[in-house]
């Protein structure tokens, strides 16, 4: 994957409510527009427009199951600023409108609950924290665990020596939904305190915000959808708490697997 248009495709992702055009990227990456376009369909197959056109929606899609917001709020939140533009390109993508799709798909997933265990968890506050992580687009069908994450990340051999205690973290973009633009953040997860770290360019340092979570503890990894599905179904039925629709992480302090679930 190029490195350069990892990075535009990281800003992307995280612009998905702005106004800013590919004139804005192609600024913050030094390249013209007519370049950015090029080497973003050569790296991902679509132009960069498409890319995040689909991001918004997938986000939209997501917000529109897990919260209550109202679907002028959502698509506020995922750049549209007209409402009919918005249930358009929903309709074009998802074959429903907006309503339509929130009351359908919350009826499917409270069916596939059933058969699924109920999961011991608590809610907290996390206070704020730091990442270094790469970003994977053809990402591994299962961990066993993430112990062994530094195998699957280009660039990791080359990590400063102080990251080697830090304990791992993966953060899926394809739950509590799945994507069609495949990404899993692989990385370590270190406290918000100052650091001065030299990072090989595959990876990034990113703050992840203090945020109420609900947690899980999970015995393997191939838990992680049933648990997802677990609380997602105790959020849409007022059983519990509302999932925020950001993505979920998975974090391996010793021996154990704690899921983290972001809330409302």
């Amino acid at each position: 994957m190029c490195q350069e248009m990892m990075r535009a495709e990281i800003w992307l992702q995280e612009s998905l409510s702005s106004q800013g055009g590919i004139e804005e990227l192609a600024v913050r990456m030094g390249y013209s527009t007519s370049q950015i376009r090029r080497r973003f369909r050569h790296c991902f197959g679509i132009s960069p427009g498409v890319y995040r056109d689909r991001l918004r929606l997938e986000k939209a899609a997501r917000l529109l199951i897990h919260t209550p917001e109202g679907i002028s709020q959502i698509a506020r939140l995922c750049g549209y600023c007209n409402h009919s533009a918005f249930s358009r390109a929903f309709h074009r993508r998802y074959g429903q409108t907006p309503r339509r799709y929130r009351q359908s798909m919350r009826l499917r997933l409270n069916r596939q609950r059933r058969g699924i265990p109920a999961f011991p968890f608590r809610v907290t506050e996390l206070p704020a924290r730091q990442a270094v992580l790469t970003r994977l687009y053809d990402p591994p069908g299962e961990l066993e665990d993430l112990t062994g994450w530094r195998s699957h990340a280009q660039g990791a051999e080359v990590l400063p020596p102080q990251l080697g205690e830090a304990p791992p973290l993966a953060i899926f973009h394809d739950q509590p939904l799945e994507s069609s633009l495949p990404r899993l953040d692989l990385g370590v997860q270190l406290p918000d305190e100052p650091l001065n770290l030299a990072l090989p360019p595959t990876f990034r340092l990113m703050r992840l915000p203090a945020q109420r979570h609900a947690c899980l503890r999970l015995e393997h990894s191939r838990e992680l959808r049933s648990a997802m599905l677990f609380m997602t179904c105790r959020g849409i039925t007022g059983e519990g708490e509302t999932l925020s629709g950001d993505p979920p992480h998975l974090v391996q302090e010793d021996s154990e697997l704690e899921l983290r679930i972001p809330l409302l």
